[in-house]
């Protein structure tokens, strides 16, 4: 199973206001483990920076100056999540203005979801902690997701953080799951799975002589040091 944990940062926050994308971090995940292949681009936005933006991300005008066009890096961006299931925190935020840089790119027949699946976490972070912040702040915080280093938002560091999130909001490594995959949808009435034994080939080691001796020895020496005696000799007779 492929997943891409995806974040952007933006001019500002309205797609219907004429903002643009500025940045895009992407995190490989395969069969719930993070890989080394990332995607991370900054876009040269050809609009101004909300100020109250910049104040965000720490992204200025003057640092995307001589950074390619959405054009520019569509093919690269559309290769890296094709087929994934991606992940997004608040998903409507980042489709909806990855939808319209394809627009804008006259890539009219491309969008994310012909390109892929999605995953928003925020709905799924409400419906486990309901009546909670679910920011990925107070969920990085909750989850003991190390984000001291987040002074500004990031994509790349954010979509990080959010791999993290996403894996301990979801049980961590999914083949460390005990539980039956039957209830997977409706975790909260979860039993514990059957472990299937009959592959294992456990070797038998035996102690030594000299091994069994120590061992009375021990025993013996717990015996005399307690009031109540070595349970285990007790058990043994």
């Amino acid at each position: 199973m492929r997943q891409v944990v995806l974040d952007t940062e933006t001019t500002g926050l309205e797609v219907a206001k004429g903002h643009r994308i500025i940045e895009i971090g992407c995190v490989e995940l395969v069969n719930r483990r993070r890989t080394e292949r990332t995607f991370h681009q900054y876009v040269r936005p050809e609009r101004e920076i909300d100020e109250a933006a910049e104040e965000v991300h720490g992204i200025s005008a003057d640092m995307l100056k001589d950074k390619p066009l959405f054009a520019e890096i569509a093919e690269d961006f559309v290769s890296f999540i094709s087929g994934a299931e991606l992940v997004i925190h608040n998903a409507e935020f980042d489709v909806g203005f990855l939808d319209h840089e394809f627009r804008l790119a006259g890539l009219d027949s491309t969008d994310v979801g012909r390109c892929c699946t999605v995953v928003d976490t925020l709905p799924l972070a409400r419906q486990i902690h309901p009546g909670q912040r679910n920011s990925l702040d107070a969920l990085c915080k909750r989850y003991s997701v190390d984000n001291s280093g987040r002074d500004f938002h990031g994509a790349l560091l954010d979509a990080q953080l959010l791999a993290d999130v996403y894996l301990a909001m979801t049980g961590g490594q999914g083949t460390l799951s005990l539980v039956r995959s039957d209830n997977a949808k409706n975790p909260g009435s979860a039993t514990p799975g059957r472990i299937d034994r009959s592959a294992l080939n456990l070797a038998v080691i035996r102690p030594t002589t000299a091994e069994l001796r120590a061992h009375e020895e021990q025993l013996e020496r717990i015996d005399q040091a307690s009031e109540s005696g070595c349970l285990w000799k007790r058990l043994d007779s």
